[in-house]
């Protein structure tokens, strides 16, 4: 596990100390329809991600799908790298574009994970892409606020999802006659009692540190609110705050009742403890319920959900973007596939599939469940925070040095070692 997540940091590190300072000047991308030629049709457009679980993969066919219906004469290759939150296909992925080698398009979340490749020079602007689909009319301004840079977007966003979500088995809770915790103090209860019946009580998984790391951050959003919330990444509130050392002080007393095979686990190894009702609970993002949902599971029968307890009214979002890196052999290819993913067809195909919701604000949401529905409608009231798991809230070299200093806490309980280890992360690759 920590082999892995220093090969990602050691890659982020090289592509960033390479390229510091060097930044190359705006590109335009002057994208325009035409019909695909003969030459074109016997290239490649590689299409990069880490969609590979249960759910993912259905939802990454679809998108799929559409793009072939429409240029049946360009080839898709499939490049999706398996491995949890992401770590094995960022890896590879770093490993590419330094070598000059990059896929046409690749997975990326808005915000700091974005900005990472975008300041090192590696990303074609796509204003003109923007334009043409009248992009800036249909896509809500956090979106587009975490794709700019400087004047200029980036990426193309295909979903929004919500973070702090707290998954449960329904049977489960039903059978010990439990509600969904809506308190911290409502989850420690529910925990011992869970617990007393020998049911583990919360199911994560940090094969790939994805899981502790989210369960983390949002008690941390549980605790500090979404004004304070917001400061820690912006760096307007310091790490060492008091409310940093009280949250995670309360992720502690969380971790007695959780699996004990945790480090075998990733993500959707906890989900499947949850499915199986051998947990309860589980605190994980939208793509939960597209597993629980490909695993035969119904919603609000087999399984259900709730804010994160003390969280409702926060919306913790992860969105996933494509980009266009420099250097590709086929960017028109690239531009198509991004035209699809901007689609409103590709939209709404993409995340019935995958659990989440379109980004685009002008997609019908019929066919959608109960619990897309709910989320759409917090997406626009709630307060909108970044997470640190999936690469919104923080630049990559932190957040590694962050989930590190997280597994230290689980295993030594040490909280003022923690919080040493969370200043020294900032003075090394500094907060926003």
């Amino acid at each position: 596990m920590a082999q892995r997540r220093l090969g990602w940091v050691a890659g982020w590190s090289a592509l960033c100390l390479g390229l510091a300072g060097c930044g190359a000047p705006i590109q335009s991308v002057t994208p325009a329809p035409r019909p695909v030629s003969e030459t074109q049709a016997d290239r490649d457009v590689q299409i990069f991600s880490w969609w590979t679980a249960k759910g993912e993969t259905n939802a990454l066919n679809a998108l799929i799908s559409v793009f072939r219906a429409r240029y049946p004469r360009e080839h898709i290759v499939n490049e999706a790298v398996a491995g949890g939150g992401g770590d094995n296909a960022k890896a590879v992925l770093a490993s590419r574009i330094t070598a000059g080698d990059p896929p046409e398009t690749f997975q990326v979340h808005v915000g700091q994970e974005l900005m990472v490749w975008v300041k090192a020079g590696k990303m074609q602007p796509l204003d003109a892409l923007y334009r043409e689909l009248d992009l800036y009319k249909v896509l809500p301004k956090a979106v587009i606020d975490g794709v700019t840079y400087e004047g200029h977007v980036y990426a193309v966003p295909i979903d929004v999802e919500r973070g702090n979500v707290l998954w449960y088995n329904a049977r489960v809770l039903n059978e010990y006659g439990l509600k969904p915790p809506q308190t911290f103090d409502q989850l420690l209860a529910d925990c011992k009692v869970l617990k007393a019946h020998g049911v583990t009580p919360i199911a994560y998984g940090d094969r790939d540190q994805l899981g502790s790391v989210m369960l983390w951050e949002d008690v941390l959003l549980a605790t500090a609110g979404p004004q304070v919330y917001n400061g820690i990444w912006n760096g307007s509130v310091p790490l060492t705050s008091p409310v940093v050392r009280r949250a995670s002080e309360d992720f502690l007393q969380l971790l007695p009742y959780t699996n004990a095979d945790h480090a075998q686990l990733s993500w959707d190894g906890a989900c499947a403890l949850v499915a199986s009702g051998q947990a309860a609970f589980d605190a994980m993002g939208d793509w939960a319920k597209a597993y629980f949902l490909a695993s035969g599971l119904r919603e609000n029968k087999d399984f259900g959900w709730t804010p994160f307890p003390g969280t409702s009214g926060d919306f913790e979002y992860v969105i996933d973007t494509f980009g266009m890196p420099k250097g590709s052999k086929n960017p028109q290819g690239a531009l198509d596939f991004l035209r699809v993913v901007a689609s409103r067809d590709a939209q709404k195909q993409f995340n019935l599939w995958k659990g989440s919701i379109p980004p685009r604000m002008d997609v019908p949401l019929t066919g959608f469940d109960a619990y897309s529905l709910a989320s759409a409608a917090a997406f626009r009231k709630d307060a909108l925070v970044p997470s640190l798991a999936n690469g919104e809230a923080a630049n990559p070299a932190f957040e590694q040095a962050a989930a590190q200093a997280i597994t230290m806490l689980i295993n030594t309980g040490n909280v003022s070692q923690f919080m040493q280890l969370l200043k020294q992360a900032d003075l090394a690759n500094p907060l926003p």
